[in-house]
């Protein structure tokens, strides 16, 4: 396996890069890995995410959905 260790400018090791064949490899071995894969959201996911967020806010200023505290938000996120 050939890997390579990524410094931050300080000459700290804060990753390794591993060849996609190999990663391929790897997770052919081992099925968890797949798992640690992260996944982007398509266009369509986030757009419905915002439609949810902004239906979510009209029923707040309504008072029919109870706010929740921009900490708990935060915390989400």
């Amino acid at each position: 396996m050939r890997l390579q260790m990524i410094q931050d400018s300080k000459g700290k090791t804060t990753g390794v890069y591993i060849p996609i064949n190999e990663w391929k490899e790897l997770k052919k071995q081992y099925r968890d890995l797949e798992s640690l894969e992260y996944e982007a959201p398509t266009k369509e996911e986030l757009m419905q995410e915002l439609k949810e967020a902004v239906q979510q806010l009209k029923l707040v200023e309504q008072g029919k959905l109870k706010g929740r505290p921009v900490k708990n938000l935060l915390d989400e996120l």
